[in-house]
């Protein structure tokens, strides 16, 4: 486009920042990402069981990007829908562009696993068999025996015949493929009872049968083999996979049949679930039921071994009906995630990444303290994993004891499998507070997890909610009532994380401990909100999804561009997970062709286009991608000079601003404010974690020619170490310092 074409289509109106041309479809912009993340297990510089862990990773994300995003759009082609998105794709366009970057994807997977990561493996001593034939005598004898007294009891071969249907096969499961032939004068045996069987009649060889064999979640799926005497101290490992060990014993399971060909296959299904809230009596009991239909759901893709027995794969690709596209031949083993279990071999530290710290106090809250009485002295900032989730866990379990507190209430969206959060709500009901939770039972693929939690709770007096109908609460917030010589008090921690000890020692995110009555007010209403369906009019300080808080943030992108226009100082510093809002998008490019300067730290999706003349050539955007997966979310608005900076939970996406439970909140504390801009800062400064959006829709390292070297999550590191020690010599020097006074009364 011309410069005079583009200025005729500009004064044409708003819709030309909504050109197709100028926006990256979200699900290619996904797939851009697992990419990334890719690439850091291609990268020679990161330890080798780091790499074996974001290759693990990648597949991890791929199958649920398959289960949700993958089934969605494929129910959406499959029905007709034509309505195109904002890159000006229709469903199928999508679902084609989708399925080649997907099988190109996977290919790269493999080529990092086959050709880079098993010699790397290899070269440490770590050696994986892959089949028998490269086993010692004393190997296979330990493989015979643990088959026979730990596997073979637990398998359960599956026939498919004219009696039996063709097997359910399970979400995600491993499996075997068999095709049988019947021995000769063994008898027609079970499979054989009748001539007209359903898979016979679709074999190119009648006489052929087909069995399936699950592989057993239940057992450990990386054996280790037995070290040979002598080398159990020499930083060495054998290992085998159980599903190599069941092919290699198929016959002890059709012990009346030859056995054709076994070839491992592996299934993935929608994840959706389809639940109408307004008819829903019990919303707990339709999960439940809807859980158990998600195992069977739609086939959406198929993995197989490569060179899998045509005969055998027409028999699954008939069953499953799925197209050529939706089948990936597999050069390796299916499933990669068992890398993380290859991670967990022992003697082998020196693999690991060993540059990164534990978690660090938090300089405000030493160990011990009164933890409200530090609150009360100032808003409190947390920054974890580099700072402990600790002081989180104990504000719910110092309140859940503490005979001043009247009432705890809290959002649990994702909570780890032995929470102590949770156990402290259940120990407070016990001692006779208020306890409120709203436990998010829509949460993806937690659904189960917290089903069990909010059955918990509510068994130990706790009123539970489960939130407003056709939304999910993601927001982060717990409130803490209490009863103190100058009134009731409320303290408030704001987060942009879930309340799971687990992930916050991976997840990067920011927290906030605040008792400033404005943030305690708009937190009882937050509460009142969900469980009584009372909107307050107006709000102090904290900023709502999906009634306010999307206009908000158009409102501060527009404000900076008035601020351009005037000729001032306007720049927005922006840190997310995602970005594909069209509408934030529009505004972001209004702005920048305004001359607002944008940096944004988008670790995922991103649907907005960088470097298009007079529409985004004043934006950058960077994804970060390090050991600590990037969480949190951080706003900077310049505002004339007096800026503004908020975090939250909410990412810059429809779902987060539509249709979600969100809560976005100011940081006012001077401290916390800087610390908050030195995390935007910093990342922006990333030459070794960092990837840089192209015109093209691509991603590239930063060029570090001639620049500093700088890794963000490695820089928060260090500051935390050093903070905590910082904070160890003054409470040394507290403890060492008397007042004269107290020594002339002691008489020490």
């Amino acid at each position: 486009m011309t410069g005079s074409e583009n200025r005729k289509t500009k004064d044409s109106g708003d819709n030309f920042f909504r050109n197709p041309s100028f926006y990256i479809n979200r699900e290619l912009s996904w797939l851009q990402f697992d990419r990334r993340c890719l690439m850091e297990a291609r990268s020679r510089e990161n330890p080798l069981m780091e790499r074996l862990n974001f290759l693990s990773i990648t597949a991890s994300n791929l199958d649920e990007f398959f289960m949700v995003r993958v089934a969605s759009i494929q129910d959406m082609a499959k029905g007709g829908y034509t309505k195109r998105d904002i890159a000006g794709m229709t469903a199928g366009e999508q679902l084609c562009a989708i399925l080649k970057e997907a099988h190109s994807f996977v290919d790269l997977q493999y080529s990092t696993y086959n050709r880079s990561l098993v010699p790397a493996l290899s070269q440490e001593g770590i050696t994986l068999i892959t089949g028998y034939e490269g086993l010692t005598k004393d190997e296979k004898q330990y493989l015979d025996e643990l088959f026979e007294t730990e596997i073979y009891p637990v398998v359960t071969p599956m026939a498919s015949d004219a009696s039996r249907p063709f097997p359910l096969i399970r979400n995600k499961s491993l499996n075997l493929g068999v095709l049988l032939s019947r021995k000769k004068n063994a008898g027609p045996g079970i499979l054989g009872r009748t001539k007209k069987a359903k898979k016979q009649l679709r074999t190119e060889t009648e006489n052929l049968e087909f069995a399936t064999v699950q592989v057993p979640s239940v057992l450990p799926r990386v054996i280790r083999l037995p070290a040979a005497q002598g080398e159990e101290k020499q930083g060495r490992a054998r290992i085998i996979l159980l599903e190599t060990v069941i092919r290699e014993n198929m016959a002890s399971l059709f012990q009346s049949y030859d056995i054709v060909c076994a070839y491992p296959f592996r299934i993935m299904r929608s994840a959706d679930m389809d639940i109408d809230e307004d008819e829903a009596e019990d919303l707990l009991k339709e999960i439940e039921k809807s859980l158990k239909q998600r195992r069977h759901g739609d086939a959406i893709r198929l993995e197989v071994e490569s060179g899998m027995d045509r005969r055998l794969l027409n028999i699954l690709v008939e069953e499953l009906q799925l197209s050529m596209d939706e089948i990936f031949e597999i050069d390796g083993p299916l499933d990669l995630t068992f890398l993380s279990k290859v991670r967990k071999l022992e003697g082998f530290d020196s693999l690991f990444e060993h540059r990164y710290s534990a978690p660090q106090p938090v300089p405000e809250l030493p160990e011990g303290c009164d933890l409200f009485a530090q609150i009360r002295k100032g808003d409190i900032f947390l920054h974890h994993p580099y700072e402990t989730f600790k002081p989180v866990v104990d504000f719910v379990a110092k309140a859940a004891v503490d005979p001043d507190v009247l009432a705890i209430k809290q959002t649990l969206y994702r909570v780890s499998g032995n929470s102590p959060i949770v156990a402290a709500l259940a120990r407070a009901a016990d001692n006779g507070k208020q306890v409120t939770v709203l436990v998010e039972l829509k949460a993806r693929f937690d659904e189960e997890n917290n089903i069990g939690w909010a059955k918990m709770l509510e068994k130990a007096g706790c009123h539970v909610i489960y939130g407003l109908v056709g939304l999910k609460t993601h927001s982060k917030i717990t409130l803490v009532v209490r009863r103190e010589e100058d009134g009731i008090r409320r303290y408030v921690h704001l987060a942009t994380g879930n309340y799971n000890d687990t992930t916050a020692r991976l997840y990067t995110d920011v927290g906030l401990f605040t008792c400033k009555e404005p943030f305690g007010e708009d937190a009882t209403a937050v509460f009142n909100m969900l469980s009584g369906y009372s909107e307050p009019r107006s709000w102090n300080k904290l900023i709502l999804a999906p009634l306010w808080l999307k206009d908000r943030f158009l409102y501060m992108i527009g404000r900076e561009a008035e601020y351009a226009k005037r000729g001032e100082r306007a720049q927005i510093k922006a840190k997310m997970n995602s970005l594909c809002d069209p509408d934030i998008i529009e505004a972001l490019y209004k702005a920048s062709a305004a001359g607002v300067q944008i940096q944004l730290i988008v670790r995922g999706i991103c649907s907005l286009k960088v470097g298009i003349r007079g529409v985004s050539d004043n934006i950058t955007v960077r994804s970060i991608v390090g050991n600590f997966l990037e969480h949190s979310r951080i706003f900077y608005f310049e505002n004339g000079g007096k800026p503004e900076i908020y975090a939250g939970s909410a990412d810059w996406m429809p779902r987060n601003l539509d249709r979600r439970v969100e809560i976005v909140f100011p940081l006012e504390d001077e401290t916390v404010r800087a610390k908050a801009l030195h995390i935007l800062d910093v990342e922006l400064q990333d030459t070794e974690q960092a990837s840089i959006l192209h015109p093209d829709g691509t991603y590239e390292k930063v060029d570090r020619r001639g620049k500093e070297k700088v890794n963000s999550q490695l820089v928060f590191c260090n500051e935390a170490v050093l903070a905590a020690k910082k904070m160890q010599e003054e409470l040394h020097r507290t403890r060492l310092f008397v007042p004269e006074e107290h020594v002339e009364e002691t008489g020490d």
